[in-house]
């Protein structure tokens, strides 16, 4: 197959209004959602699709660097193509990053062409279905984040993850009001990246590990990025701990990063994303990795069902035990209210994606498994400029936001 044209749209959905949150640390606007939709051609007319980071900055290097090295070239191995670009290129990481991106669309087409799915490609599907987690819970007082977590429960999810911000004191109680009204036996994630962005106001880590070994009595799921990313000694020591379930990753920046992360005992369950860590590749490499250490994986994931899907053929090719669970973001749609409104994450999609008992259930049609609706293309133009905005009370600085997770004021 000759792959003829490569290209990618970049897409936004701006809000009527600017949502602003304000948290311990300072304020957080926020003015429109990004997405990527990557459209890969064969000459044959064979089409591919993957989901990328809404960048300009992405789209350049793909507009110049990594279409024109595809486009004429045929497609019979995804991963020798991919080895290729990297040698005749001279790709370093970021690069890298973004080609294997577009590399989503390649494994779309090979298998359609096959008439198989992605995962058969990937290793062979042990399993067709893979946990999902309702993500949202931004900024909020403690009775919104209750009522988040009940409706996630009541949606057929396993557990619910939630973004606190209100002092060590307020988050524990945030936490435990949680608890209260989802009983028991329903999974709680506490993504705690805001603890070291808010400047003078961030969390020591002694203030870590007693608000730490607060949730761990509520028993939540895991701890999320409680502590700078990079800082992995600090990590290691907060797991040695064992105070709580210790997870991070999303802001890994390269390969050494994760098995750094991994190798060290930093963490007890990995996160990535596909669309801005290293796509399928990546993944493949550090989850050998995983499974040796005994701990587990979580993909993060908080774009557009394209992204859910992508993720989840890759995430059966491994038991649960080593690929626990995959990210799904909660947007306000059909009556349930959540953080804000995203149209574009499940219109991209012409079918919605099958969900049941909180489980996706991976499809075994051709290629991704899924049929993309192009009209987003033109009901959606992009919007130039960052998403989202943190301004910090101490020191006064503030911040913009692009779609790069492995970037710090990344969510």
């Amino acid at each position: 197959m000759k792959i003829s044209t490569v290209r990618a749209f970049l897409l936004s959905y701006p809000f009527a209004e600017p949502i602003v949150l304000s948290y311990f640390g300072g304020t957080r606007k926020i003015v429109k959602r990004d997405a990527m939709l990557i459209r890969v051609e064969t000459a044959s007319g064979v089409v591919g699709y993957a989901p990328g980071p809404g960048s300009e900055h992405a789209l350049s290097l793909i507009e110049n660097t990594i279409a024109p090295f595809l486009q004429g070239r045929i497609l019979k191995d995804p991963d020798a193509l991919r080895v290729q670009f990297g040698t005749s290129t001279g790709a370093g990481v970021e690069l890298m990053k973004i080609y294997c991106c577009v590399e989503v669309a390649l494994y779309d087409i090979a298998g359609k062409q096959q008439g198989v799915p992605v995962s058969e490609l990937l290793g062979g599907r042990v399993r067709d279905r893979i946990a999902l987690y309702g993500s949202a819970g931004m900024y909020m007082d403690p009775d919104g984040y209750a009522r988040e977590a009940v409706q996630a429960r009541d949606m057929g999810f396993g557990a619910y993850k939630m973004r606190p911000a209100a002092g060590p004191e307020g988050d524990i109680e945030t936490v435990r009001r949680m608890r209260q009204a989802v009983g028991p036996d329903f999974g709680l994630m506490v993504d705690a990246h805001t603890w070291w962005r808010m400047g003078d106001r961030s969390y020591s880590p002694e203030t870590v590990a007693k608000v730490a070994a607060e949730l761990g009595k509520l028993d939540i799921t895991w701890l999320e990025e409680p502590l700078p990313p990079a800082d992995h000694e600090a990590y290691r020591d907060l797991r040695q701990t064992e105070l709580v379930t210790v997870a991070g990753g999303e802001h890994e920046p390269d390969e050494a990063g994760f098995l750094s992360l991994i190798q060290n005992g930093c963490v007890d369950t990995v996160q990535m994303d596909v669309v801005c860590q290293g796509g399928f590749s990546m993944a493949q490499r550090i989850f050998s990795s995983i499974a040796r250490e005994g701990m587990n994986f979580a993909f993060h994931c908080w774009g557009t069902d394209l992204e859910v899907a992508a993720a989840a053929q890759l995430g059966i090719c491994w038991p649960e035990s080593v690929v626990a669970w995959l990210e799904y973001p909660l947007y306000t749609k059909d009556g349930s209210k959540f953080m804000y409104e995203f149209p574009l994450a499940h219109e991209i999609l012409a079918e919605p994606l099958a969900i049941e008992r909180g489980d996706l259930i991976v499809s075994r049609n051709p290629g991704l498994g899924v049929q993309i609706d192009e009209s987003v293309i033109e009901k959606y133009p992009w919007q130039p400029g960052p998403w989202s905005f943190f301004t910090l009370f101490s020191p006064p600085e503030t911040f913009a936001v692009v779609s790069d997770h492995s970037v710090k004021w990344v969510l």
